[in-house]
């Protein structure tokens, strides 16, 4: 990281999705303030960058990851974690709250501010606990948690199974105005499921998670928010059936939005045949019809954002029988590219679009001021869309390497983000 005081980008490509504008333009940064945007720009004393054929976005927002400080240092800190983001072009990130113990009091929520602007890197936006202890019992003190930094609240990795305490989580939580992000899982049908429930399963004789489990949390609690009027955010949205509900609650008008990851529109359930416990995520990866219909639901905007669910795991607990391994894999650093490689590159969104998913409705879901305009403060991405690297195990910045991309030749890649007037260069 290197502070810029007085910087001028030359030449670049300059997408705002926000505007739909796609120009090339010159960009002043001075003391971490957007001064001008225009063309032929001069600045006295500036350094000066030149990013002919380069690209420049606002900072992705990520609605979903997994930092696991405090408690699992082991696996994830918030110093390392937030590098990897900003590596993958997330400018600030949100993490959810099942750490050991869970973020569920105010004290809590202060630390990962303070932590987050002690460290200086990527900006860390807590998800609060929605119920006291993530039991799903007692509703948390919500609007607490808002006053010193909540952006939302979840008891994500666990799913609330009483429908009357999601309700009282949906009603509180329209005091503060945030949405409720929901882990849609009805556990009486997941069981004791490992992967998809499909003829992958049964061929694997694995026990399988049905699509039917996301979907019957999906409808339940998008019923629930149409009566309390207060906002769902539904994680990591996976099957083609989910992504049916979710339609059919937009154009009903029910306040819900959604969000899916990039292993959900890249990989099917086929990847598991190989028993490698890096492809063990919860939801499963799904089949091919389900990976289809989540392209269609990013396509067509039934689904808003893309988030990475970012969850790291130290190797020795992958490495064990695929039935015992934990659920989830680390995204930050690839997540970018192959969301170039599967929607871009195949024409199921143009980039100024895919770039509205990472940054623009990520900001308007938690109702952020981000914005690529003169006097705002930076907050941008310098990437190459065509340029080809590799994620290696050894430069890649998480603490965990529980990847299936590793060794992976990938497209797009993130050279350098820019908050305030903190560079950093990859």
């Amino acid at each position: 990281m290197n502070e810029k005081p007085n910087l001028l980008l030359r030449r670049a490509r300059v997408l705002n999705p926000e505007k739909g504008s796609d120009v090339i333009a010159d960009i002043h940064i001075e003391n971490g303030t957007i001064k001008r945007i225009g063309k032929n720009l001069k600045a006295a004393g500036a350094e000066i960058w030149e990013l002919k054929d380069k690209c420049v976005a606002p900072g992705f927002i990520d609605l979903h990851c997994h930092l696991r400080e405090p408690g699992r240092e082991d696996e994830e800190t918030i110093r390392t974690g937030t590098l990897a983001a900003l590596a993958g072009g997330f400018t600030a990130v949100c993490c959810m709250p099942n750490t050991q113990p869970p973020i569920d009091n105010e004290n809590q929520v202060r630390f990962l501010v303070i932590e987050s602007e002690r460290v200086g890197q990527a900006r860390v936006l807590p998800v609060a606990a929605a119920t006291k202890g993530r039991a799903g019992e007692e509703v948390a003190e919500i609007s607490t948690m808002v006053k010193v930094g909540a952006v939302a609240v979840s008891d994500d990795g666990d799913p609330i199974a009483n429908p009357e305490v999601m309700r009282r989580v949906l009603e509180y939580s329209k005091i503060d105005d945030i949405p409720v992000v929901s882990h849609c899982e009805e556990r009486a049908l997941a069981r004791n499921g490992v992967v998809n429930e499909g003829r992958v399963s049964a061929r694997l004789g694995l026990p399988g998670i049905p699509s039917c489990a996301e979907e019957a949390m999906a409808i339940r609690d998008i019923l629930l928010a149409d009566y309390t009027g207060a906002r769902l955010h539904i994680a990591h949205v996976s099957t083609r059936g989910s992504v049916a509900l979710i339609r059919w609650a937009k154009a009903r008008g029910i306040p819900v939005t959604c969000e899916t990851c990039p292993h959900y529109f890249t990989l099917t359930e086929d990847r598991v045949e190989s028993f490698d416990t890096d492809y063990k995520v919860n939801p499963p990866l799904r089949a091919q019809t389900d990976v289809e219909a989540i392209k269609e639901g990013l396509s067509d905007g039934t689904i808003d954002a893309i988030a990475t669910d970012h969850a790291p795991h130290l190797a020795a607990e992958k490495e064990v029988e695929f039935e015992k391994a934990p659920f989830g894999m680390i995204g930050f650093e690839t997540a970018f590219s192959l969301g170039i490689a599967e929607l871009v590159n195949k024409k199921v969104l143009g980039l100024a679009a895919y770039l509205a998913k990472l940054a623009v409705a990520p900001a308007r879901i938690l109702k952020l001021k981000h914005r690529l305009t003169a006097g705002s403060q930076a907050d941008l991405v310098i990437f190459d869309p065509k340029l080809k690297w590799t994620y290696q195990r050894d430069t890649a910045r998480s603490r965990s390497r529980n990847s299936p991309f590793i060794g992976r030749q990938l497209t797009g890649k993130i050279l350098a983000a820019i908050i305030g007037s903190r560079v950093f260069q990859f």
